[in-house]
């Protein structure tokens, strides 16, 4: 081979070797500058000191030496006293509520940052504990924070707490890792049932004569109208029937306080009570269509004795209820084919238990018991406060159907509200007292409880105790703070 031809492909040669460390040159150079290829670094996790060793914990379990990011990914937690609005990255983790003692009288406190929830368990006098609010349960009371109760308002009256996940691919990296993990479902208003059950109303005798006066029947509700509405379902024990004679000298109805009861957005009547027939059978029945007339559902009463005994059923947001009512010993039931209030009968009690508990419900029984007569006037009578107070046993007789199955007991034959209690697996409300009558001579009688309960997914998560009052007017309102607490203080003091 000539030496000009070795010289050209040596040349060649030489040319080929600069273009490759050029290229190679060029591609490791393109790889060191941005960090990829061969000197890739892989993204960090970073986590701030605002998270707790808890989730700290949960978060190393995802972020694992097996997983590599491109990105570095910054967490973080911030607690907020009205539930925010999430952006990218952020996730509603957890929820905190105040709870006491299921007795306390005391309903809230308030706190100028969400961090003083946590930091001092005894806020303006009031012992509480903080708990998850998927934790919450009927036997302690949730409290209220800055006068916002989170069962009516789901964005405020908790400390809310929020995951928060920083990362330039937080969509290709971060969340197919961390969105079953962190995303969690909490009561929201459309998925708790709300379901206010008040005591006795018997809109008549000194009603109807105010009603002569005012025309409006939606006056007496013009207190109490706007809050009862507000409830998924709403509920009373109605002692009075519709009636062409109506006066003010019997338990009898003019037909336009149908408009007070719609004022309430009343949704469930109970039939349980002892005057019902006082205007005649032709009144009770005609009363029930008038009712259902309006979608107003009918519990513990009847045009018949075996309709009078039909449950009602209560299926609403994920939530099963069985409302069973009965009337024991204080007249008015049907035995036949007139109308009248469900007689309680302990076999068909057990059945209906039974059958409510096999469907996975929650029971509710109301029952119309002997009355507590115990009435001095313009002065204060404690003696109804007591359940016993009244003939027979009654704390035993209430305690029975608990332990017979039913989750919750409530009477709805007090004139004037009686004490409550925890007992078993269950709770027991004695009296409820007057939501509307005409009784205002005595201070006990012009007073009711309302039990505000709250379900969710099948569950009890609370029932709030709100008492009410009216005056000379028949105009039922909600009693004030300081009132409220001395009331229910005085009756929680005398539980069996």
């Amino acid at each position: 081979m000539t030496r000009r031809k070795r010289n050209k492909l040596g040349v060649l040669a030489g040319g080929m070797v600069l273009f490759v460390l050029i290229g190679a040159g060029c591609f490791f150079g393109f790889q060191f500058f941005t960090k990829t290829g061969i000197f890739r670094i892989p993204g960090v996790v970073y986590y701030d000191e605002s998270l707790n060793n808890s989730e700290i914990s949960i978060l190393q379990g995802i972020f694992t030496d097996e997983v590599s990011l491109d990105k570095d990914v910054h967490i973080s937690a911030a607690e907020y006293l009205e539930r925010p609005e999430l952006k990218e990255g952020e996730y509603l983790y957890r929820i905190f509520v105040p709870v006491a003692d299921f007795y306390s009288s005391v309903d809230g406190i308030s706190i100028g940052e969400p961090s003083n929830l946590f930091a001092d368990p005894y806020v303006s006098d009031v012992s509480y504990e903080t708990i998850d609010v998927n934790e919450l349960s009927f036997d302690k009371k949730l409290l209220s924070i800055n006068d916002k109760y989170f069962l009516d308002d789901f964005d405020s009256g908790a400390v809310f707490r929020v995951i928060n996940f920083e990362s330039e691919k937080f969509k290709d990296e971060i969340e197919p890792l961390v969105q079953d993990r962190f995303t969690v479902d909490f009561p929201t208003k459309d998925s708790v049932l709300s379901f206010a059950q008040t005591g006795v109303t018997a809109l008549s005798r000194g009603m109807n004569a105010k009603l002569n006066q005012v025309g409006d029947a939606s006056y007496f509700a013009a207190n109490i109208g706007e809050y009862l509405s507000g409830f998924d379902l709403t509920h009373t024990s109605n002692e009075s029937s519709f009636s062409d004679y109506a006066s003010s000298s019997n338990i009898c109805s003019d037909r336009k306080f149908m408009n007070t009861l719609l004022s309430v957005g009343l949704d469930i009547v109970e039939l349980t009570g002892n005057h019902n027939q006082d205007c005649g059978d032709e009144a009770a029945s005609e009363s029930i269509d008038l009712y259902q007339q309006n979608n107003i559902q009918i519990v513990g009463g009847g045009k018949t004795a075996e309709l009078a005994a039909e449950p009602l059923l209560i299926n609403k947001k994920n939530s099963g209820v069985t409302f069973l009512a009965y009337n024991l010993s204080t007249g008015g039931a049907t035995y036949d084919d007139t109308p009248g209030a469900n007689q309680y009968y302990e076999e068909n009690f057990v059945a209906e238990v039974n059958e409510a508990k096999a469907r996975g419900d929650f029971v509710i029984a109301d029952i119309q018991y002997y009355e507590c007569s115990a009435y001095v006037s313009e002065s204060e009578d404690t003696t109804c406060d007591y359940a016993n107070s009244s003939a027979g046993d009654q704390v035993g007789f209430f305690r029975h159907l608990i332990d017979l199955g039913a989750d919750v007991v409530v009477g709805t034959s007090a004139h004037q509200p009686q004490t409550y209690e925890l007992y078993a697996d269950g709770a027991i409300y004695y009296g409820l007292g007057n939501l509307f009558f005409d009784q205002c001579w005595w201070p006990g009688t012009t007073r009711s409880l309302i039990l505000a309960h709250y379900f969710y997914n099948g569950k009890l998560l609370q029932t709030k105790l709100v008492p009410t009052q009216y005056d000379q007017n028949f105009q039922t309102a909600l009693m004030n703070k300081e009132d409220a607490a001395w009331f229910l203080q005085r009756l929680a003091s005398v539980r069996p």
